[in-house]
């Protein structure tokens, strides 16, 4: 088999080589410090057989743009692990790498409600896995094979993906990785161990409905981080406390700017202190609209829901808008000003002379979203 490594070098390996034996053939170091591999663009464990057709070959190592979301997808699997472990009965839903860091959603057995004092044996736990340097192994599985098995231990939640990939995808074999006691449900690719995450925390807990559903299960989301180092950790920890300094909720509150009620959930109402600050933001807001040739308009908030059909919100978007009837009329609260805005242009004739035409607004808009 015949490979192109990154400067165009070729690199010849037997049939049936794994991604392993690439990183190998070019040196033992490189081997050691590898996390996967790419084949073509596609990231694959370094355990899997490469391609017999060959083609372009990267190895992946903790320089890699990559290595951050194979660890924090390691990360989530051990949290996985910790958690059914310290909770029997808990089951599982889903757990991916995030921007931020990863997370994992739990349903807890009935009279288990999870705080962030819980936090700090599970990560305990979790070091005990990832000092023993556990191996992710993959195991292609039958699907009949795999929802019995998740049938068999109660996992409600994998049973339904698998079915749905059945349903949507027609698959007959679905992944699965094992580390540890641990076997999941899982796409991949992962990293050879779970030694390789280097430095990790577990930072707080949340509510989530399944699959974002407010109608499904509530479920408790396990949020945390993990890094190449300890020492960027160590950074990312630090600004995160520098960010809570900061938040609004907390600086409003300190500061008499504003306060929320239940009477209007998610919406402030501002003090006499926060109006200040609002006033003078929009003061600002206004210069550097006028320094970009935007002209100022008000639109109102209130419309017939003909006009949320004819910008395409009504099909994709109404059930994260208020509705209500007025004099036996459907109106909708507006969610956006740009529909209002298209408005405003079609009001008289244009020419392509007259562009571009810059609206701004200090809107007034509703959505009915979770905060």
């Amino acid at each position: 088999m015949t490979f192109e490594l990154p400067d165009g070098t070729p690199l010849e390996l037997h049939s049936g080589a794994t991604g392993l034996d690439a990183a190998r053939s070019i040196g033992e170091g490189l081997a050691r410090a590898a996390l996967a591999v790419k084949v073509g663009g596609d990231l694959r464990d370094l355990a899997a057989q490469l391609p017999e057709a060959g083609g372009r070959i990267e190895i992946v190592t903790s320089k890699s743009d990559e290595a951050l979301w194979l660890v924090r997808h390691d990360a989530a699997h051990v949290l996985a692990t910790a958690v059914m472990e310290l909770y029997p009965g808990v089951k599982i839903s889903i757990g991916p790498p995030i921007d931020s860091g990863f997370y994992y959603d739990f349903e807890f057995p009935d009279g288990v409600a999870l705080s962030e004092a819980d936090l700090e044996p599970i990560e305990a736990r979790m070091r005990e896995h990832v000092k023993a340097d556990e191996p992710f192994e993959r195991t292609d599985v039958a699907v009949g094979d795999a929802l019995e098995r998740f049938t068999r231990e109660g996992q409600d939640y994998k049973v339904e993906l698998i079915s749905d990939l059945v349903r949507d995808q027609g698959v007959e074999t679905v992944s699965l990785y094992r580390n540890g006691p641990f076997t999941d449900l899982c796409r991949g690719p992962h990293a050879p161990a779970t030694k390789r995450i280097k430095a990790f925390k577990l930072t707080s807990v949340a509510g989530a409905y399944w699959r974002g559903d407010a109608s499904r299960q509530m479920l408790t989301r396990v949020y945390g981080t993990a890094f190449l180092s300890k020492e960027e950790l160590a950074e990312h920890l630090e600004r995160l406390e520098q960010a809570k300094l900061r938040d609004h909720r907390k600086l409003g509150k300190e500061l008499g700017l504003f306060l929320f009620s239940e009477l209007s959930p998610g919406s402030p109402f501002w003090l006499p202190a926060g109006a200040q600050v609002w006033n003078g933001l929009t003061e600002f807001w206004r210069r550097e609209n006028a320094g970009r040739d935007y002209e100022e308009v008000r639109t109102p908030i209130l419309y017939d829901v003909e006009l949320w059909k004819q910008s395409g919100h009504w099909d994709v978007y109404r059930d994260n808008m208020y509705f209500t009837d007025v004099e036996d009329r459907p109106m909708g609260l507006k969610p956006m000003n740009c529909p209002a805005h298209v408005q405003l242009y079609k009001d008289e004739r244009r020419s392509y002379r007259d562009l571009p035409i810059r609206y701004a607004e200090a809107g007034l808009v509703h959505r009915h979203e979770p905060s």
